[in-house]
């Protein structure tokens, strides 16, 4: 029951109505209209601003307009109180007590459905994301891109949508093969003592090589580990594989389960790369050519030379874009036009790619080459994940246990664990730099966003708990017969904002949304229940140790939209705290 759309819809009847009548004029679309819940100074449930934006069309101030609107809105509906209008020019509608008993009971029946956008084309997307390369465990700087896209996907699939979560194992080209030969060298060390080289840029220095090596050695007992030229691609792929093992875990611990896994190796050894470039040859958009010197580069230091290019110039790109190296290795930009060509074969609606920060300069050349590749149908969408600041003791902060040269999710979780993990890295848009206080993420206050949701819905569960009624089954009585305080409505309104919370976290993909609003719903909450220290007559249970039926049906509509919200952050409610 998404109420600011039963609204919207009545308004636009309206207009349409007086448009066929020639009684106003109205745009090709109607564009810009609102209706949504107005600052707590006006007194009023719901607020439009249908008349400032047909103002300029019609020729008339929009208070003048407005005027006309109010005996619209208010025939034919007994729900609505009053109707103000407000300077410049907005409709504010105040409904009767019995709108909000309407409201709750009907969230309440449809409790499993509630803030699912029934009327939206259900539509196929794949999102893809993390995709580090596989060559040892995965660090702060992919775990909040991993939340995003684990978090995006969730929120699709809580409207019904179809997902599929993809993640692109980069096993081609030389940092496989400087893996490799790391790995390799922690094998010699561990079975002939030979040290492993400190001085070396291109190799990977990470103890977790050393399990890499063993894990090896124990289980391939009869490999020739004198000759690296030998048994080099067997030790890839057995490398590349435990990597990815690791992956997995550190994934698993976050709470995300990819469906697949597709290796850039494979889209290579397949000649998938060769056929896309074959297929944008067909269509025009491969020529050979020369690149200037990047920005930044030394113009005396960069040789031009011809080279096998994509023209994403033609699709708003400020340079056409390498495909081959000079040894004719393909790019890595080759590999992943292979890739989503690949995507674009197995006909999804949306493609969604998570990239990093230091990602975003790519967009461009890759949503070109989908352009191209789709002949414009198909729309690929990245989200930028930035940077997080560790801060611990209000300074930067660097645990003692490290990998290489960074910090691991398991090292996060192991301080924090995963619902603050998660919670907290999705608790601002990602868009921004997010900075993670330990400090504050382990307090057991509203200063907490995290430990502020979940103490709301455990103190919800402790009444049901004290009265010994189960809080999980669904809550059914006959009688509705409720006129709920200001307070309580106050609260209400925020629920009724859910369905729309969700819609524009999917719409503009922008997942933050859903632990700020949590936060905002906790804190009404936590003030509602702190009036009871003062006021008998808003304590939940009375002096008979029983609640009435209006306070019962209440807090469960708080506790399922705090539930249905944690489950798409992917963070526990727990019943006690």
């Amino acid at each position: 029951m998404n109420i600011f759309d039963q609204y919207l819809i009545r308004i636009k009847k309206i207009l349409l109505d007086l448009s066929q009548k020639g009684m106003i004029e109205l745009p090709n679309e109607l564009e810009g209209i609102t209706a949504e819940i107005p600052p707590p100074k006006f007194n009023c449930d719901i607020s439009t601003n249908v008349a400032m934006v047909l103002s300029k069309i019609n020729k008339k101030s929009p208070i003048e307009l407005a005027e006309t609107f109010v005996p619209l809105l208010k025939k034919d509906d007994d729900l609505i109180k009053q109707i103000d209008v407000i300077k410049p020019g907005f409709i504010n509608i105040k409904f009767k007590p019995i709108f909000w008993t309407n409201f709750i009971k009907e969230i309440i029946k449809n409790s499993k459905t509630y803030g699912i956008n029934t009327n939206e084309k259900k539509n196929n997307y794949l999102i893809e994301f993390v995709s580090a390369n596989p060559t040892g465990p995965l660090h702060v700087g992919h775990c909040r891109g991993a939340i995003l896209g684990d978090v995006i996907a969730k929120l699709l699939s809580f409207n019904k949508h179809k997902v599929t979560k993809e993640y692109y194992v980069n096993d081609y080209g030389n940092q496989i093969i400087n893996f490799t030969k790391s790995v390799y060298l922690r094998v010699r060390e561990i079975k002939f003592n030979e040290p492993f080289p400190k001085d070396n840029e291109d190799l990977y220095p990470g103890d977790y090589l050393i399990n890499f090596a063993n894990n090896i050695i124990n289980s391939n007992k009869n490999m020739d580990f004198e000759n690296f030229e030998k048994i080099s691609n067997e030790l890839t792929v057995l490398s590349t594989e435990e990597a990815l093992k690791l992956i997995k875990m550190n994934l698993n611990s976050l709470g995300i389960i990819h469906d697949n896994f597709v290796s850039e190796k494979k889209l290579v050894s397949n000649q998938e790369v060769q056929k896309v470039i074959d297929y944008l040859q067909k269509k025009n958009f491969v020529y050979k050519g020369k690149i200037k010197a990047p920005a930044g580069e030394d113009n005396d230091n960069w040789v031009e030379r011809e080279q096998l290019l994509f023209k994403s110039t033609d699709f708003g790109d400020d340079k056409d874009r390498a495909l081959q190296k000079s040894d004719g290795a393909w790019t890595y930009f080759a590999s992943d036009v292979a890739y989503h060509k690949n995507k674009l074969d197995r006909k999804f609606d949306y493609l969604i790619n998570i990239l990093g920060a230091d990602h975003a300069g790519y967009i461009k050349r890759i949503s070109s080459s989908v352009e191209a590749l789709s002949s414009s149908k198909v729309k690929l969408i990245c989200k930028v994940s930035q940077l997080v600041k560790l801060i611990k003791d209000k300074k930067p902060f660097k645990m003692s246990k490290r990998k290489g040269d960074y910090i691991t999710v398991d090292d996060l979780i192991n301080e924090v664990g995963k619902d603050a993990t998660r919670f907290i890295m999705l608790n601002r848009s990602s868009d921004a730099e997010l900075d993670f206080d330990f400090d504050s993420v382990i307090e057991k206050s509203k200063d907490n966003p995290l430990y502020y949701v979940q103490y709301c819905y455990a103190r919800i569960s402790s009444i049901f708990r004290n009265l010994n009624i189960d809080f999980t089954s669904n809550i059914e009585i006959k009688d509705y017969n409720f006129e709920y305080s200001n307070d309580e409505i106050n609260i209400l309104k925020k629920i009724s904002e859910w369905p729309k919370c969700i819609d524009t976290s999917i719409n503009k993909l922008e997942p933050h949304r859903i632990p700020v609003y949590l936060y905002e719903l906790a804190s009404l909450f936590h003030s509602y229940w702190n009036l009871g220290k003062d006021n008998p007559e808003k304590r939940f249970i009375n002096n008979e140790k029983k609640i009435d039926n209006q306070k019962l049906i209440f807090l469960k509509a708080i506790s399922n939209v705090v539930k249905s919200g944690m489950d798409i952050v992917g963070v526990s409610t727990p019943e006690k705290m």
